[in-house]
């Protein structure tokens, strides 16, 4: 049996309420697997009839259904068969669960620094009966009580506040109604930090080696997760459904975060355990107000089916930006939105795996996560934002607070979010909703201006559609004229058709750039004109506004991607300009897209010696520029040691010696010096045995093998191959840590030819990918795994072959679409502009 059928959903649903969990799990059976006894209370419309149940187990003890047993061996392909019911019925399962080490289901990771075990549970989208039994879809919500047998030096928490009832005993309170992909436990010997808030008790959780770094930062995350409990209070008039809230930052999560109610589980690389910069923080920042959106929109009421997933996460990502730009320190979010969100998005929305941010089919649960992307997350949270600028702010926010009234601890659908809108603005978002919720694709936009004498006298903005979904699409946006980088004029335009007259700029003087989208409102295309094109780079230097600068990157980073622009010319201008970047996201972030996707990517191979020479220049100048001590030489220092070729600078910094203050004593420094000396070819494994002698940590272990997989040799390579794909288990970190190290480097030291030749061995081996690391992880793993150095059609065709493939799971496909995608616009730009050299190879001195 496949994933669970939209329509099986929906039969089941119409069948039967469930109205209680009650779940008992011991922890405290060894390291592989874990009892799980789960009682479940539901009523069945239609006494007589037949229904199933959910269950993933290791081996299942006993069923027994309104006091008669069932076969266990009757569990086929995760159901069992429900026969006969009553009018109440009540199913018990005792069962034997394994733990997962592919950051689903039950979780089990082992600290590689003292031994200790951490476990937590993530049920998303489909892991939740392989924890317990369980009727496993969103729409079938109930309360649960939850009890736990752990070893007796573990802490233990889950959704509800959480009682030591004896010696390794715990017992949960009562759940308000919860979907099944939103349970969780989590137990291990966490350290501890906690407070309280407006009455709402708070804790944060990380492993014992990292408590330490928590206590030091502590106070940054309890700021502004109390910070984000007011803004939403205030916003939603609905106050904090879950009682206490729960931070667990978790060894080898999949995701960045999940919404869990009341026990969020989080990735515990953002509990920094060395130096970090301003973005990074931001990151930590967004992400907490991110899940606590979730805690309304989502958690209080749910998608009816995972159709409507995209709509909790696009949700949650706009009210993230939102809130930390209006709540906390971090007013620079929407410029972060702008550089890390949507250019992720537009990169999947140029790519031929694009979709309707709304009303992509999803006649499984499977086929909801292979758009569970960009588009979900990055363009529909731009959308909520054009519609907020569309019906107007408050009138936006009515429609939310009534969405979230109406159906509080229910379901519900996007039907019923864009009516409660449609109420509240009194507006018809008919024609809206088709043009930016059911229709794919990035609409191209330009200014079109006639001019004489230096005087503009006719200008009108011009919207492009796809070719493959030509839908108009309505825009509010702003456009300025820009001279001497300040907006010297700026209109705010709702553009509803393909041409829309600005008459506020005839009779205007031709400035030297006009911007459409300056303060990166809408989601589309920038297309500039030459002279406009001209005068980014000085514009760049001199502009004050931090919107004026992202919204020209987002122009140049498009224009690029999409071959219109000489990825040469981004790289000269990110050359000269990126030293003075001041807004710490737009920096960092910046300066890791143009070291990853231009050089021996979308820049020709003769020419990426002297492009990476640029972007590593680029980085020193800035070292010069900045206080060695700040976050921003940190960043610099990360990009200088990612693209230098210097030997010995690399030789003195893994020895720490001469790094920037910011960088001195940072473990994760080190090793990003080391990981580039072992893709140069500058050292041995000895050399990294060396250096993962002095860092037994589960950060240096990861380190170490990319690091190990980076050495280009002939025994390197094969070693890491037959880590990924021989008898070894990895854990899905693991795995992805060997992906990320074995093509890197390619292009830079000889090789090449070893490299291609693992090409093809890399489409032969995916198959097996999802059953190694699981299918959350697989997505991620396929992406760093992608022989994305070997710019060559062989490649193309070879991934063509792959996506057409049956044997490949959907969600492989799909990040091997993505990959494609990317290979084939570096193809593009270099049948475009890679007939010669453009520019000399810079020398390092």
């Amino acid at each position: 049996m496949g994933s669970l059928l939209r329509t099986e959903a929906q039969e089941r649903a119409a069948l039967i309420d469930v109205t209680g969990y009650d779940l008992a799990l011991d922890l405290d059976q060894g390291e592989e697997t874990f009892g799980s006894d789960v009682t479940i209370g539901f009523t069945c419309r239609e006494p007589g009839a037949s229904t199933f149940l959910d269950v993933d187990a290791e081996s299942v003890t006993s069923i027994t259904l309104n006091g008669e047993p069932v076969d266990p061996a009757s569990v086929q392909d995760r159901r069992v068969n429900l026969a006969g019911l009553a009018t109440d019925n009540t199913v018990r399962v005792v069962a034997q669960m394994r733990y997962r080490q592919d950051g689903e289901g039950l979780h089990r990771a082992v600290d590689p620094e003292d031994g200790k075990h951490y476990v937590y549970g993530m049920a998303f989208l489909d892991a939740g009966p392989s924890i317990f039994a369980c009727f496993d879809q969103p729409d079938l919500k109930a309360p649960y009580d939850v009890r736990v047998r752990a070893p007796q030096d573990w802490v233990v928490a889950g959704n509800g506040a959480v009682e030591r009832t004896g010696p390794g005993q715990w017992t949960l309170a009562t759940t308000p109604p919860l979907a099944t992909y939103f349970v969780t436990v989590c137990a291990g010997p966490y350290a501890v930090e906690t407070d309280e808030h407006d009455g709402i008790p708070l804790g944060i959780y990380v492993r014992a080696s990292l408590g330490d770094r928590l206590r030091e930062q502590r106070d940054d995350i309890f700021e502004v997760t109390k910070q984000s409990f007011d803004y939403y209070h205030q916003l939603f008039g609905i106050r904090y459904p879950w009682g206490k809230y729960d931070q667990f930052f978790v060894p080898e999560f999949n995701a960045g975060a999940m919404e869990n109610p009341g026990c969020v589980t989080l990735r515990d690389t953002y509990v920094f355990r060395g130096a970090h910069t301003r973005t990074q923080l931001f990151t930590r920042a967004n992400t907490i107000a991110h899940e606590m959106a979730h805690m309304w929109f989502g958690d209080l009421v749910t998608m009816q089916w995972w159709d409507d997933l995209w709509l909790n996460e696009s949700f949650a990502e706009y009210m993230a930006h939102r809130t930390t730009a209006e709540a906390t320190r971090y007013d620079e979010a929407w410029v972060d939105f702008g550089i890390t969100r949507k250019t992720w998005g537009y990169g999947v929305d140029r790519s031929p795996s694009t979709h309707p941010i709304a009303g992509a089919p999803a006649p499984d649960a499977e086929s909801a996560l292979t758009n569970f992307d960009g588009i979900s997350y990055a363009k529909g949270a731009s959308a909520l934002r054009q519609l907020a600028a569309y019906v107007g702010d408050e009138a936006f926010l009515s429609g939310v607070r009534k969405h979230l009234s109406d159906h509080r601890f229910g379901n519900a659908t996007m039907t019923d979010f864009l009516g409660a809108v449609e109420d509240a603005s009194g507006r018809s978002l008919v024609d809206w909703t088709q043009g930016w919720l059911r229709s794919s694709g990035v609409d191209d936009i330009r200014l079109d201006v006639e001019q004489r004498d230096g005087t503009i006298t006719r200008a009108e903005l011009v919207v492009t559609p796809p070719q493959d979904d030509p839908v108009t699409r309505s825009h509010v946006l702003d456009l300025a004229a820009v001279e001497g980088g300040v907006a010297t004029g700026t209109v705010r335009l709702h553009a509803a058709s393909a041409r829309t007259e600005v008459p506020e700029l005839v009779g205007t003087p031709r400035a030297a750039l006009l911007l459409p989208n300056s303060s990166d409102l809408t989601w589309a295309t920038t297309v500039l004109d030459e002279q406009s094109l001209a005068a980014v780079q000085d514009a760049l230097v001199a502009a004050p506004d931090p919107l004026i600068r992202l919204s020209i990157w987002s122009a140049l980073l498009g224009g690029a991607d999409t071959g219109r622009i000489d990825p040469r010319r981004v790289v000269q201008i990110f050359g000269v300009c990126w030293p003075h970047e001041t807004v710490s996201s737009l920096s960092d972030v910046l300066g890791g897209l143009v070291r990853a996707f231009y050089p021996y990517r979308l820049v020709p191979q003769h020419d990426s010696a002297a492009a990476l020479a640029t972007i590593r220049d680029a980085g020193r100048r800035k070292l010069e520029l900045v206080d060695g001590a700040s976050p921003a030489a940190l960043a610099a220092a990360r990009l200088v040691a990612a693209t230098t070729s210097d030997a010995e600078l690399l030789a003195r910094w893994a020895a720490d010696e001469g790094r920037p203050t910011a960088a001195s004593g940072d473990k994760d420094f080190g090793w990003a010096v080391v990981r580039r000396s072992a893709s140069m070819g500058h050292l041995d494994g000895a050399q990294i045995d060396r250096v993962a002698s002095a860092d037994s940590s589960m950060s240096g272990h990861l380190s170490e093998l990319r690091a190990r997989a980076a050495l280009p040799t002939e025994s390197a390579k094969a070693w890491a191959w037959n880590q990924l794909y021989g008898e070894s288990k990895l854990s899905n970190y693991e795995g992805l840590a060997v992906a990320e190290g074995f093509f890197d480097g390619y292009g830079e030291n000889d090789a090449t030819e070893l490299l291609r030749g693992y090409a093809d061995r890399f489409f032969a081996e995916l198959p097996e990918v999802p059953q190694r690391y699981g299918d959350m992880a697989a997505e991620k793993f396929v992406i760093a795994a992608f022989p994305h150095r070997v710019i060559e059609p062989a490649v193309a065709d070879a991934a063509r072959t792959a996506i057409a493939s049956p044997d490949n799971t959907a969600g492989v496909r799909r990040s091997l679409t993505d990959a494609l995608d990317r290979l084939d616009r570096a193809l593009l730009a270099h049948q475009r502009f890679g007939a010669t050299a453009s520019t000399p190879v810079a020398t390092e001195g």
